[in-house]
């Protein structure tokens, strides 16, 4: 079922993620952008952007692949759950 409005933010990048596999003009028409391509993409790597996502293309947001996202400083866990 296609959006009546265009989608924006994470509604958006999670619609398009979605549908990507479908293609650049199926998941545009689902996401409520309709044959306009080049809005949805740009709609698309802004939200990207916003949520700190690398996006080139529709393809790079099915990658399941925690690199995708820029992590800035450093990460600190413990060693096991016991040591929460």
């Amino acid at each position: 079922m296609s959006a009546k409005t265009p989608l924006e933010g994470t509604e958006l990048v999670d619609c398009a993620r979605a549908n990507a596999k479908q293609g650049s003009e199926t998941a545009a028409e689902l996401c409520g952008y309709g044959n306009d391509l080049n809005r949805f993409k740009q709609a698309v790597k802004q939200a990207c952007e916003h949520m700190g996502v690398q996006f080139n293309e529709l393809t790079d947001l099915t990658k399941d692949d925690s690199s995708l996202v820029e992590v800035e400083g450093e990460i600190v866990a413990p060693d096991s759950a016991g040591q929460l």
